[in-house]
């Protein structure tokens, strides 16, 4: 890849932030980005705007972005808006990654902001309904919940609280992933337990209480195998990046020192496959591209943040990032080797377990944390010698997979 870096980001808390709205979430993560960066506005060529759930929330369609931005003063560039499930801010930074390497400006910013959480709890948790085919959503549900059966399910398990559509689906997957691979309950809530004691060290995390794994075990449950503290929560919030072209470093005085640069940033979507056949998944063919335009490989990497819905999606993801063998993922995580001072470190901003899932501000709030680390300036959370580190966010369903995967690799 050419020169493109990240010199800039910015990231709202995470949380039930009723005072906020959309613009002024936008606002506080670019006004945090641009600062970061030591630029002003002006030098913005163009602008990247992911966000999934206005619509639904607000009726808010159209022009999101515009709307956003020319409320803060920037206007007179090209805008565009992308709704991509909850890879919608992702894959807003790898558009933005693509227009500085395509020569159509030399300074972009990649923003998502998403303000979800509403005292109307219907509304709010139907706002995932349509991240799957709504032609046909009963039957993707039933040949979903097939993909777990043969585990027995506790009783006492369910929640009678409403939750998301998606809590089933990912706890039928975690299921067939047990059965196939002796994954346990325990390593499920170790992953939890590792991910909430992360966030205590993250000022912006929604949650900042640890959890044992015990207490992870003895939670309320939403479905088995999961309980509350192994799901991420309905968030509000907002993230944002600054990246430029080498030209533009040298242009605008950037400091190269807290500049990080883009190794590789891809976007993927999946294909027809059986539930069975792994190494297809989306994520492992993204992955892959990724590492090979990088020039590095999974054993290279210093720190991850990973999407982690539930705890069992980071176990999943590590292993199709080839940071373990298939089948491996819970037993690493049990063995601590996912912690912060473990071999791979994975989500020290306390992932969306933790520090929360506004779901279009998700994957560039991944971005910040791994700039962070890159740069040495985590504090209590700082993975020592970080080089390289690599970010997974997937969105929406597709088969038995997410329907589209980003993966971004960067280094220092």
């Amino acid at each position: 890849m050419k020169d493109i870096y990240v010199v800039g980001v910015g990231m709202t808390p995470f949380g039930r932030l009723l005072e906020e709205s959309v613009k002024s979430l936008a606002r506080g993560a670019t006004a945090a980005a641009l600062k970061d960066a030591g630029i002003g506005k002006e030098a913005l060529d163009a602008a990247f705007y992911g966000n999934a759930s206005q619509g639904h929330m607000d009726g808010q369609h159209m022009i999101r972005g515009e709307i956003a931005l020319r409320d803060m003063g920037i206007g007179g560039i090209p805008v565009v808006n992308i709704e991509n499930a909850c890879a919608s801010g992702s894959s807003a930074f790898v558009l933005a990654v693509n227009h500085l390497l395509a020569g159509a400006g030399e300074v972009a910013l990649a923003i998502g902001a998403e303000k979800m959480f509403s005292q109307d709890r219907e509304r709010m948790f139907s706002v995932f309904d349509s991240a799957l085919d709504v032609s046909r959503a009963a039957q993707i549900q039933a040949e979903l919940l097939k993909i777990g059966e043969g585990l027995e399910i506790p009783p006492g398990t369910t929640s009678p609280k409403p939750y998301s559509v998606f809590m089933d689906v990912y706890a039928a997957i975690s299921r067939a992933h047990m059965k196939r691979f002796g994954t346990t309950q325990r390593q499920i809530a170790a992953v939890a337990a590792k991910n909430h004691q992360h966030s205590v060290h993250n000022p912006l995390s929604q949650y900042r209480v640890a959890y044992t794994v015990d207490e992870v075990l003895a939670a309320p449950p939403i479905t088995y195998p999961f309980t509350v503290p192994m799901c991420s929560p309905v968030s509000d919030g907002a993230a944002a990046a600054i990246l430029c072209t080498g030209n533009a470093l040298k242009r605008l005085n950037i400091d190269p020192k807290r500049a990080i640069r883009v190794l590789a940033s891809v976007i993927q979507t999946g294909t027809d496959r059986d539930a069975t056949e792994i190494d297809k998944h989306v994520t492992v063919r993204a992955a892959r591209r990724a590492y090979e335009i990088a020039g590095v490989g999974p054993q290279d990497v210093s720190v991850a943040e990973v999407h982690d819905a539930t705890a069992m999606g980071e176990i999943v993801q590590i292993e199709n990032l080839g940071l373990c063998d298939f089948g491996d993922g819970g037993r690493m995580s049990e063995r601590g080797e996912t912690t912060i001072g473990g071999r791979i470190p994975v989500n020290p901003s306390g992932g969306l377990e933790s520090k929360g899932h506004p779901v279009g501000a998700t994957g560039i709030a991944q971005i910040h944390e791994l700039v962070t680390q890159l740069r040495g300036e985590a504090g209590a959370r700082q993975v020592e010698h970080a080089r390289i580190a690599v970010a997974e966010n997937g969105g929406g369903l597709y088969g038995v997979e997410e329907a589209v995967a980003c993966i971004t690799i960067l280094g220092r």
